[in-house]
Formats: structure tokens, sequence, C-alpha cells
């Protein structure tokens, strides 16, 4: 059994790669489906996210939260009324059928060493949850349903503007999404970590334009074929889109960005053509792309209760393939490489699968992360920077990755102010006994530590105007370039 370990290497776990679905049923899979999954000694809620693209695809994911596992890539494929749910970076399976008017799916989960029926419901919250989610006071801000152009791409973006009240003109924030194909509110599961983040910039001053990622909701483009250095463009018509509202300050519209966002954001702010005015990185990758794979394997293995001599056979079946990919500049003799080597390794894998996996590790996303150096450009960055990690961030490694994008950003002369949050994970979310209670049920929150750092930064990089703040005493940044408890605080304000 232990040769279902080299199947966590095939899928990219940091880009969740939309799979293919013979017939598109969106209306009925559309959702979230959970349910208990029985273990020795107890049981695991599976939450599987299952979300049509404008392409006919799906895109889906895994969460775990008992294991910490957050958004591991789901390949999903619909026969009539079968679905096939494929975890390949745990080794599982889920076969089963769509019932109950699509409200259902029964059928057997497989991993390495056991196989146990399961069945996953829609998730529907109580009613009172639900009501408690849709009510929605109107918010002492301007909100508009915009769209913009990228002329690099020729497709529009659509989003939603938030401005303060009063005259303006008002600094601004673009947010970027994570890895993934999401909606302007980046929402999972009901955690929305943009519509949060909008909603509490708003309200102290700062516009926000948050939107659709490219082929999803109502912006065009096309996901599955952007990269990571692509999706600069997109960032840069936002901001360039900005820049037309006569209520936003053209010299104050900066980037925030989540994930692959914050890399995106940087790599922008290393473009003297379009940079923005500031930068807030949260969980961005300061390791090459191919490491920050490597490790999150090695993770995912530990946590489905993979021994070390499995991690090491299957790190090293990894280095492997992403050398031959690295070595075949021809797509389609890499794919031949790839393909004999998985299934070399794994005589369980069949030539479609192998196939499969193959193109998605050959696709242009993946032979530019795997080579993407996120330290290459830090020095060329034109703006101030503000890194924020999670130290239960089990995807970006706190330590590993902010201390790379802090060594690189004090090149710059711009500066860097660093903060890691204890016990707060990728999402940004910290202790579940912590969360707000709404219609009796705890609801996932954004770190309060969090917003406090981020707002008290950007009062400090931007002039908002004509917007009352809440009353707080704000923490003072130096004026100059200066190393306290692992951190560099910013050395000046871009003018």
């Amino acid at each position: 059994m232990w040769k279902f370990y080299f199947l966590l290497l095939i899928g990219l776990l940091c880009r969740l790669a939309p799979s293919a679905a013979q017939t598109p049923e969106p209306a009925r899979l559309n959702g979230q489906w959970q349910g208990p999954l029985k273990v020795p000694g107890g049981s695991l809620t599976l939450s599987i996210t299952i979300v049509p693209l404008s392409n006919g695809t799906y895109y889906g994911a895994l969460d775990v939260p008992q294991q910490r596992i957050s958004r591991m890539p789901v390949e999903v494929t619909i026969k009539d009324e079968s679905i096939t749910l494929s975890i390949e970076q745990a080794g599982s399976r889920f076969e089963g059928k769509v019932l109950a008017g699509g409200a259902r799916l029964e059928g057997t989960w497989q991993q390495p060493g056991m196989s146990t029926p399961l069945v996953l419901e829609k998730n529907t919250a109580p009613a009172a949850v639900q009501a408690a989610r849709k009510v929605r006071l109107t918010p002492p801000y301007r909100e508009t349903d915009v769209s913009f152009f990228n002329p690099d791409g020729r497709f529009k973006l659509a989003g939603t503007l938030t401005i303060p009240a009063g005259e303006g003109p008002f600094p601004a924030v673009v947010l970027l999404s994570d890895s993934g194909p999401h909606d302007r509110d980046a929402d999972v599961q009901g955690y929305r970590i943009f519509g949060i983040l909008a909603d509490y910039l708003t309200r102290r001053g700062i516009a926000v334009l948050r939107f659709d990622d490219r082929g999803v909701g109502k912006s065009g483009g096309n996901f599955q074929r952007a990269t990571t250095a692509d999706l600069v463009s997109d960032a840069q018509a936002a901001m360039d889109f900005l820049r037309t509202q006569t209520l936003i300050s053209n010299s104050q519209i900066g980037l925030l960005g989540h994930g692959e966002g914050a890399n995106v954001a940087l790599l922008a702010a290393a473009d003297p053509t379009n940079e923005p005015a500031f930068v807030v990185s949260l969980a961005g990758y300061g390791q090459p792309g191919r490491e920050v794979l490597r490790r999150q394997q090695s993770e995912i293995m530990r946590l489905i209760g993979a021994d070390g001599n499995q991690i090491k056979a299957a790190q090293t079946l990894y280095d492997r393939v992403i050398e031959a990919v690295r070595q075949t500049p021809n797509t389609a003799a890499a794919r031949t490489k790839v393909i004999s080597l998985l299934r070399s390794s794994n005589s369980a894998m069949d030539e479609p699968m192998a196939r499969a996996r193959a193109a998605q590790l050959t696709s242009p996303w993946a032979r530019f992360f795997i080579d993407f150096d996120p330290a290459a450009r830090l020095s060329l960055t034109r703006c101030p920077v503000l890194l924020l990690n999670g130290t239960a961030d089990l995807q970006v490694a706190a330590g590993r990755n902010m201390s790379i994008l802090q060594k690189g950003l004090r090149q710059s002369s711009y500066g860097v102010e660093a903060h890691k949050l204890t016990g707060v994970n990728h999402s940004f979310q910290g202790d579940p006994a912590t969360w707000p209670i709404v219609a009796g049920e705890r609801q996932a929150a954004f770190s309060p530590e969090g917003l406090d750092i981020i707002r008290t930064w950007l009062l400090a990089h931007t002039k908002p105007s004509h917007a009352p703040l809440p009353v707080t005493v704000q923490r003072p940044i130096a004026k100059t370039k200066t190393a306290v408890k692992g951190k560099v605080v910013a050395k000046n304000r871009r003018s």
C-alpha cells in the first residue's frame, strides 16, 4: 500500500486545478459537501467544495479542519449519476452516486489501508444561521459593482468597489486572491476573507476594489492558462481603473495579496512601468515554487500518517518528476517522461490518470511556478511592504518564507515591516474558540490582531481624508530602518 503515497506529488498543492466533468451539472453540484469519515479511534469531518467554472469544468477542494488540511485539490469526474472525487495528494478517492435530487453523495471512500462507506451531504446551515448571513445592514460607505478592461489579455474583469463616505480623494487598495479560482469575496465555505477585509478597511477610510478572478463569476479570461506573472496584468489593470475614479487619490493606490496574490503584488511592485504605492503581503511565498510544493507534500504525508521512509521515497520521485519537467522544454516530450515515471513507480495508476497528472505538471502555470523564485526581483521593489504570516500556516511556513522576503526587501530603499501571528492559519483565522457566535454557531473570523496591524500600517502609509476613523491607540512606526525582535520597520513612506 505504500505506493499510494507516491500519488502525493502529482497534484500542485498551491494551485487548485479545475477538473474535467463529462456531464456538467452545475446547479446540482455547486456548493460545499460534508460528511463524517470513520477512522480508527473516531471520525473526521470531511468538507469538499465543488464549484463549476465558466468553461464547463469543475474546481474542487478538500478541507479537514481536525487535521488542519485546507484547500487540497480534488479532481471531479461525473458521468450520468456517478461521481468520482480523486484526492491524489492524500492517495484517496471517493466513488459514489448523486442521490436525493443532488442533495447527497453516497459511496465508498478509499485510502491507503482503509475502505469505508461515506455519505456527503450538501452543507445547508440551519435556517437561523442562513438568515443571519443574508441579513446585511446598509453599510456606512458607497458600494458599486464595476468592470474594467485588461488590455494585455483583452478581456473584462468584474468586481465591487467600496468607497468611504465623504468627499475624498481616498487612498485605495486592490485585493488579489490566493491560488485557485475565486469570486470577488474569496468565499471559501462561507468565510469571505476579501469581503471581511473590504468592509473593515472601507469603514476606516480606505477604498477597496475586489474582483472575480479570470474565468470566474462575471469576469472574462481563462483561469487555467494564467501564470503567476500573467496575473500581474490583472492587478495593474485594476490600479489603472482606480486612477480614473475622481474619489480615489491617484498617488495612494496599493495592492493587498493573499498567498499567490501576495507574490503577484510583489512582482507588480518591481515593475517600474506601473507599480503600486504600497503592498500588503498575506502569507506570500519566499521559497522557490518547487521547494514550496516539496514541503507541502511532506506536511500532508505526515498528517495522513506516513512514516519517514515513505516520505523520503515519495520526495525522491517528486524530485525526479520535477527535474524531468524542468529539463524538457518540449511539452509533449515532458509529458511522456512524466507518465513513464509515474506509472513505473505506481502500478495502480492507469494511463488516463497518468496523462492527466502529466498535463497538470507541464501546464503553463506549473512550468512557471516550479522555477519561480520570489526573491529574484525583491530588491527592485519600489514601495513599502507589510508582511504578515501565521505560525499555524501549513501551506506557507512563516519562518522560512518570511525571512527570505525580508532579506530581499531590505535591499530596497522603501522598507519592510513584518509580523508573525501566533496560532493563525493560512486563511488568517485564529483559534476557533475565539470566533464570534452567530445564531448559536461559531463563525470563522479574520484574526483581530492581523486586522489591527493592517489598519495601523496603512494609516501610517496613506492619508485618508473626510472619513471618520475609530478612536484607537495607534502603535508608532519608526521612520528609520530598524530591526526590532525579528521585524523590520518601514524606512519611509512613499511620496
